[in-house]
């Protein structure tokens, strides 16, 4: 049975995806100082920790024990295998091939979701999921980054990771309607954090146990406040509002967070769009007031789970 929300779906998922895109900015300059399994591990572990005194503080309950491995297995795959492959392909990678390469999730949310689901595309939705990735392709100024192309290992980095968290959001849908949503972020990200620490522990090109001896506790502390952010935050309030809307809904909200990394980045680095850009940030926040419908939609929830 479901709960009533403080807040409207459609507030939780924008307020994540504002997360998203700010610590996304940061997680790029912490790339340059931190390894990718390193700042996962970084992240995580406080992440976790909070999500826990969480769990004990509003006393949520725990799911019967049938759901606990599904859930563990989600939390490998996102945000553990996910996150891992995104951090070494953004080592790599620009911002806005990045950017770019994300966009595709919410179609490869709705071909799964239509595949494995049953859920009906409309052509309304589908819509606004194309204008919102061309709206994503022109703020990532695509043709400025096509350059990057020449690192074909970062690319195929990202695709695994956004298909990881496609595959994520798509299995979650069910289960979520049934667990609450903090105790199934924190059993989550402990998970993810197992596999980070194992990768870790393992001694990859990506990352080691030793180098935390060079990382400077200011650093240490930056990366611990984006993994609040990034993981317990974000994720807390996607999970909470994908207990109310379709999967292919809820996926097409991440074509806001260029917005939020464009904004940020004009704020803290003086950097400016140009009038093409301009044109791509117009295209996603009118996909974003379209989806905000659905969203409130009743009968489009209905007649897609």
């Amino acid at each position: 049975m479901r709960h009533s929300l403080r807040f409207p779906p459609a507030v939780l998922l924008v307020a994540a995806c504002a997360l998203w895109g700010a610590a996304t900015v940061l997680n790029k300059a912490l790339l340059a100082s931190i390894s990718p399994v390193t700042l996962l591990v970084v992240q995580l572990a406080p992440s976790a920790l909070f999500l826990w005194a969480a769990v004990l503080a509003t006393a949520c309950p725990a799911p019967p024990k049938s759901y606990w491995f599904p859930l563990i297995a989600l939390g490998v795959l996102n945000p553990g295998i996910s996150y891992t492959l995104s951090l070494m392909g953004l080592a790599s990678v620009s911002a806005s091939v990045s950017t770019l390469l994300w966009a595709a999730e919410p179609l490869m949310i709705l071909g799964l979701a239509a595949l494995l689901l049953g859920a009906r595309v409309t052509s309304q939705l589908l819509l606004v999921m194309l204008l919102g990735g061309l709206g994503v392709a022109l703020v990532a100024n695509v043709y400025g980054g096509l350059s990057d192309l020449s690192t074909p290992l970062g690319i195929l980095l990202l695709l695994g990771a956004v298909l990881c968290c496609a595959f994520y959001t798509v299995f979650s849908r069910k289960l979520v309607e049934r667990v609450d949503p903090v105790f199934t972020v924190a059993l989550q990200q402990t998970a993810g954090l197992g596999w980070a620490v194992a990768l870790l522990l393992i001694r990859t090109p990506f990352g080691s146990i030793d180098d935390f001896e060079s990382i400077p506790p200011g650093l240490l502390a930056t990366a611990a406040v984006t993994g609040l952010l990034y993981y317990a935050a974000a994720h807390w309030l996607y999970i909470a509002a994908l207990r109310w809307v379709p999967a292919a809904v809820a996926g097409s909200y991440f074509n806001v967070i260029p917005i939020f990394g464009v904004a940020l980045a004009y704020v803290f680095l003086g950097e400016t769009l140009t009038p093409i850009q301009w044109v791509g940030a117009s295209a996603i926040l009118a996909s974003t007031y379209m989806l905000r419908r659905l969203t409130n939609g009743t009968g489009f929830e209905r007649s897609a789970e």
